[in-house]
């Protein structure tokens, strides 16, 4: 018997009634996602060509000053580690049947979290590390169940509760790096530097914090498959009533898989902060959590997709100062390309998801005239 991946069905990626298959049906699961981002490169190129600039040329220096030197490695490693993150925080939520939004407030919260813990104790490395990354992702995970408490006992909208909850911590981690946690007689807002001992190490050339995040793909991608846990994410995604059937705790799963998102992306912020930054900064952190939608869409919402995802996003952010450096154009194409890539990627997505819905109406009214 044929099996189809939960996340695939949830998400509208195939089509409950083979008889209405279409050609993007038939395509492989890997196909849209490279479609879509060879249809933006192909856009922005024309883009670029409008500037007077030859698209291959700037691709050649976009991709070789990011891939070509060990300096170019680096930043695309420190790049890709909190957008894996994010990726896999938005992962988990679609495939519970949530879209978590609000991946850059989470994020904010770790941020801001982790660089206090890392400043204010003074304790051993192998004690001081460990807490400052789990009092990131502690901060991220009581952010994001904030939303998921109004979505599991008051079926508020979770796409509304994460876009306003990431308005107010973007104010809140504001005001608190410019008052109570701002590092003294500096002018910017900044929190202190954090200690030796709650800093990320290297592993020769790797950042830790890159490796940390390949193993915690690796794991989601084991447990959303493989543990009694994960199937309840996937059903409760797939269909909350036969989930509820069946016995499961459908509000606190909902509730649960919201906390894990929130950590995932408070651990995005944390490592960013411990291993990249060395303190938090409004600014550094900008557009790390809106990235991790796309990286997630563009994976197809499997955690281990989320590795080559991130790294194409971090490729591209990592070669957009030196594209402008060296062909003046400016560095917003890389966005204008992310942001094709994100409408190419989610467009079969929303129109399936639209005519499944319709249809599913259609099926209701029909046995109800009938019965």
């Amino acid at each position: 018997m044929a099996t189809t991946d939960p996340a695939q069905t949830d998400l509208g990626f195939t089509d409950p009634d083979p008889r209405r298959s279409g050609p993007l049906d038939r395509l492989p699961a890997i196909a849209i996602p490279v479609i879509s981002v060879l249809l933006a490169f192909a856009i922005g190129g024309v883009l670029i060509w409008i500037q007077g600039v030859n698209p291959l040329q700037a691709y050649y220096v976009l991709f070789s000053s990011a891939l070509g030197t060990p300096e170019g490695l680096l930043r695309v490693m420190e790049k890709s580690t909190p957008l894996i993150l994010t990726g896999l925080a938005v992962t988990v939520g679609l495939r519970t049947g949530l879209f978590n939004i609000g991946a850059q407030g989470q994020l904010l919260v770790g941020a801001i979290g982790a660089a206090w813990a890392g400043y204010h104790f003074q304790l051993p490395m192998i004690v001081h590390l460990p807490f400052a990354i789990i009092f990131g992702m502690l901060c991220g995970a009581a952010w994001a169940s904030i939303a998921g408490a109004l979505r599991a006992y008051r079926h508020v909208s979770e796409v509304i509760t994460t876009i306003m909850l990431n308005s107010i911590a973007i104010a809140l981690v504001d005001y608190l790096a410019s008052r109570p946690l701002k590092e003294p007689d500096q002018p910017i807002s900044r929190t202190p530097l954090v200690t030796d001992s709650a800093s990320l190490p290297f592993f020769g050339p790797i950042p830790s914090g890159f490796i940390l995040a390949l193993l915690v793909a690796i794991f989601f991608g084991w447990f959303l498959v493989r543990t009694t846990q994960g199937f309840r994410f996937n059903t409760v995604g797939l269909n909350p009533s036969a989930a509820r059937y069946a016995g499961m705790p459908v509000k606190g799963t909902i509730l649960l898989a919201m906390a894990v998102s929130g950590g995932l992306a408070g651990l995005g912020g944390a490592v960013e902060t411990l291993g990249i930054t060395g303190r938090f900064e409004p600014a550094f952190n900008a557009g790390l959590g809106f990235d991790g939608i796309t990286i997630a869409l563009l994976a197809r919402a499997n955690p281990i997709a989320t590795i080559p995802a991130a790294l194409l996003v971090g490729t591209l952010r990592s070669g957009a100062a030196t594209l402008q450096f060296q062909t003046g154009i400016e560095p917003e194409v890389v966005d204008v390309i992310l942001a094709i890539t994100l409408l190419f990627v989610s467009a079969p997505i929303v129109a399936r998801l639209l005519f499944r819905n319709r249809t599913i109406k259609q099926t209701t009214v029909t046995s109800g005239w009938g019965s």
